[in-house]
């Protein structure tokens, strides 16, 4: 039996949204101070349950705005869900954002030490990942290059490298792979395969319905902040296609 890694009980989240153009902070503050501001509810997620074993890869659909990027925040630990709760077995290598983590300022080099700072990897970890890092990217060239002057494809290259070495517990992949060029969008589904068979968890969002197939066993779909299906990958987005969704 395998072992299950991630447990998400009834996980519902709540922002609250000005009702009302405010056009300045200090506008802002003299509302808020005559307590005139008024909030618009809205629920991002509502009641969701999600479980997965490791080296199970599932995809995450939906249309944006149905609650996919927040709920893999509250996952990845950077949100605090409104009601219900979360249990994370093992390490996650988070790809939410294109640069999130990166310092733009600093050189592609740095910013490979930096994260790997973060994501809890010694210096002797990152010395001998170092070389890996950077020829699994691709960009040996630019590595002394300020991220500020890449494009997205160097950046999604350096991202997926430098949060893919090793083997994490779990891999969580948003629309990264949709930035790359053709021939590194392979080395990353290549990649990936390697991983989950050494047991990662992957959990992937896309819209592109052919990539999450070709990946993934099991989809996913939330529509509107709940789940609307969760089984087989080909049943759900067959469905989800003809339903007009993708």
């Amino acid at each position: 039996m395998k072992r299950q890694i991630i447990e998400a009980k009834n996980i519902s989240m709540k922002f609250h949204l000005a009702s009302e153009k405010i056009d300045n902070i200090k506008e802002y503050f003299v509302k808020k101070i005559k307590g005139n501001i008024s909030y618009d509810i809205l629920w991002a997620l509502r009641n969701v349950d999600f479980r997965m074993e490791a080296g199970e890869c599932t995809a995450l659909i939906g249309l944006n705005g149905s609650g996919k990027s927040t709920f893999l925040k509250i996952l990845a630990g950077v949100l605090e869900p409104t009601e219900g709760e979360v249990k994370v077995s093992g390490t996650i290598a988070p790809l939410i954002e294109l640069g999130a983590g990166f310092d733009m300022d600093l050189t592609a080099r740095e910013n490979v030490w930096l994260n790997g700072a973060i994501l809890g990897h010694s210096r002797s970890v990152m010395r001998e990942h170092y070389d890996e890092i950077v020829d699994f990217s691709g960009l040996k060239k630019f590595m002394d290059t300020p991220l500020k002057n890449y494009s997205s494809g160097m950046l999604a290259r350096l991202a997926f490298s430098v949060m893919t070495f090793g083997t994490p517990d779990i891999l969580i992949v948003d629309e990264v792979l949709s930035v790359g060029d053709f021939t590194f969008q392979e080395k990353c589904k290549e990649r990936i395969r390697r991983m989950r068979g050494s047991g990662t968890a992957i959990l992937l969002v896309s819209h592109s319905m052919e990539q999450v197939r070709e990946i993934c066993t099991r989809a996913v779909w939330l529509e509107k902040g709940i789940v609307k299906r969760d089984g087989a990958c080909q049943e759900v987005t067959e469905e989800y296609l003809r339903r007009g969704e993708g």
